[in-house]
């Protein structure tokens, strides 16, 4: 399970990140006729008035670097999306330099705090706090004031752009989860392939239905990944009214009845049912399920594309609501300025293509993410791709998983992961293994760890 900002826990950076898809770049022009010098000035002038006129000093273009780890099947996407605005401005260039996560992540922090940085990065949302605090990337308040308009992205999108209430990015994509589904499985369990469960009481009679614990012939009713994965127990915790971490993220909230709760009820459904297998990776979970030894899994956009070419007879579905409602969860790279870019108005400019309807219109068709906006619905681009619509549809339903903690990596590894891991591992109870986590999980919060 994979996404193009990231991998979760392994790929990048315990993070996501990640990624699926992919569209080809249109055909060459054809030459423009010659022009007199006249003539030639009128249109270069025409054009750098168009462009917004970023020039240097000694009227040449500039060049703005662009750093960035879409090396997945979605990197035609975002190159053609720089191919677009360099095609449309023609007195400003982005020059893209594309490598995977983990190598970006480890050279960016120094090239920054050195000078030496890019004009322009992307990574995954959940650094700002770290990348904001640690003065590396510049606010965004004028450019969110004068070019990009909040009230079109996504409410949770808007607060994950932030650090102590200032933005500091524009996202760079946004990816939803979803339940996929395999229709072949649910008929033979005696469900409708095209009823989808929309409830906890639904979902779990679904899971127990297409559950085989005997003989060989062995198949599981979900595939629920617990590590090196895009994290899926949030989203059941969440769906109880629980969570993690108090909105303020200044204390624990692993011992709350209602994440207790959640967590028992669904380890319990693991455990006593064999609806799951345990300790189980992104990778491995993907492949039950794309080898229809899975009924069901909980997954992003960038998934379609290898299970459709596989040959899956699947569908997918927003997550069932659990007691406190809708949930899923979300998943956003962000775009940042370097602080010590030269070129401040051609990098807004820049954000406000990468945001505008028409540019996130193409990179949703090209690469299968739903748009950062929620004003393309009727948009014909994206109905190219039947899935972008359905992961679209969800973003308002969707929350960040430990947003604005710049200990992220040790709180999910550390605390979550192994609490998850030894209650479905019986190896603590419920009670037991959350009340550790919780003293640990404060000791986090309040700088004793």
């Amino acid at each position: 399970m994979k996404t193009s900002a990231k991998r979760w826990a392994t790929t990048t950076v315990t993070l996501l990140a990640a990624s699926a898809l992919a569209s080809a770049c249109g055909g060459g022009k054809p030459a423009a006729p010659a022009q007199t010098a006249g003539q030639d000035s009128a249109k270069q002038s025409a054009a750098q008035e168009q462009s917004g006129g970023k020039q240097d000093s000694s009227g040449k273009a500039v060049t703005l670097t662009f750093w960035n780890g879409f090396t997945g099947p979605d990197r035609p996407g975002y190159e053609n999306l720089v191919k677009q605005f360099n095609d449309t401005h023609p007195n400003m260039k982005v020059t893209i330099d594309i490598s995977p996560w983990d190598s970006l992540l480890a050279k960016l922090p120094t090239s920054l705090a050195t000078g030496q940085g890019p004009d322009l990065a992307a990574f995954d949302s959940s650094l700002i706090t770290k990348y904001a605090k640690s003065n590396l990337i510049l606010p965004l308040d004028d450019l969110y004031s004068n070019g990009v308009d909040q009230n079109v992205l996504p409410k949770s999108l808007v607060s994950a752009m932030k650090y102590n209430n200032k933005f500091y990015a524009v996202p760079a994509n946004n990816a939803t989860l979803l339940l996929y589904y395999n229709k072949d499985l649910f008929k033979a369990a005696g469900l409708d392939p095209n009823k989808p469960p929309s409830t906890w009481d639904e979902w779990m009679d679904a899971i127990r239905k297409t559950t085989k614990t005997n003989g060989s012939d062995k198949q599981y009713g979900i595939a629920l990944a617990d590590h090196a994965t895009i994290p899926m127990w949030p989203i059941l915790v969440w769906g109880n009214g629980g969570n993690f971490v108090s909105d303020d993220n200044k204390s624990s909230r692993m011992t709350d009845p209602k994440t207790q709760e959640a967590i028992k009820t669904w380890s319990d459904l693991v455990i006593a049912g064999g609806v799951s297998p345990t300790n189980l990776t992104g990778a491995e979970a993907d492949k039950l399920f794309q080898s229809g030894k899975a009924a069901m899994e909980m997954n992003g956009p960038w998934a379609t594309g290898g299970y459709t070419q596989a040959g899956l007879n699947y569908d997918v579905a927003p997550i069932p609501a659990g007691p406190a409602g809708k949930v899923t969860l979300a998943s956003t790279v962000a775009l940042v300025a370097g602080k010590n870019t030269k070129n401040k108005d051609a990098v807004y400019e820049f954000m406000k293509f990468w945001v505008s309807k028409d540019a996130q219109a193409q990179l949703s068709g090209q690469t299968g993410f739903p748009p950062v906006r929620t004003d393309l619905g009727d948009d014909p681009k994206l109905k190219q791709n039947p899935f972008v619509p359905k992961f679209a549809d969800v973003a308002n339903d969707a929350k960040y998983y430990l947003p604005g903690l710049e200990q992220y990596d040790k709180i999910d590894s550390d605390v979550i992961v192994p609490a998850i891991q030894a209650i479905t591992n019986k190896k603590a109870s419920v009670d037991a293994a959350l009340k550790d986590a919780d003293k640990k999980l404060n000791d986090i919060l309040q700088g004793k760890n």
